[in-house]
């Protein structure tokens, strides 16, 4: 399989997962509190698309939150993923945008995220902040990859590279 291939197969995966288990542990670079935390990304697809096929991610914070005031304007931010099945790891990088855009927030607003906001769209602490992603290393871990890999390792090969050219992709997003 060509490499760009590969790479578009993987970030393809990474999007239905995301789908389909949208947690994700997401931090700011370089703030002192730099911890990660965990937030519910809202993928919102182009209209018509899927959104197995990516689109803009979202989250919705409260501007109380420390994360959310450290944005500032803008800040640069990583977020690391774990599939359900933990077949596939993900390490995004992209800016943190603090943005209130009123028809986002309609579109991607659901029961569970409601729940969080005792006066719901209009609760004063509600920020939606956008992620403006830039790109992300992808990993896909297959069943029987350790044995695999110490296989390769008795024939003098290194495993880790031949399962990283497979299983690995750093793609824009």
């Amino acid at each position: 399989m060509a490499d760009a291939e590969r790479e578009q197969e993987i970030k393809a995966l990474f999007w239905k997962e995301l789908g389909s288990s949208p947690f994700v542990m997401l931090g700011l670079q370089g703030v002192e509190d730099s911890l990660t935390r965990p937030m519910t990304a809202q993928i919102d697809a182009p209209d018509g698309a899927d959104k197995g096929d990516g689109g803009t991610i979202y989250f919705f914070g409260a501007k109380s939150e420390q994360l959310v005031r450290n944005i500032q304007t803008s800040h640069r931010a990583v977020a690391t993923y774990a599939a359900k099945g933990h077949d596939l790891f993900a390490h995004i990088h992209g800016t943190l945008v603090l943005d209130n855009d009123r028809q986002v927030i309609d579109r991607l607003w659901n029961p569970f995220i409601a729940s969080w906001y005792k006066d719901g769209k209009d609760d004063p602490d509600l920020q939606l902040i956008r992620f403006d992603t830039d790109r992300a290393d992808i990993w896909k871990a297959e069943a029987g990859s350790t044995l695999v890999a110490a296989a390769l390792k008795m024939f003098g090969r290194d495993p880790g590279k031949d399962h990283q050219k497979e299983n690995r992709a750093e793609v824009s997003l």
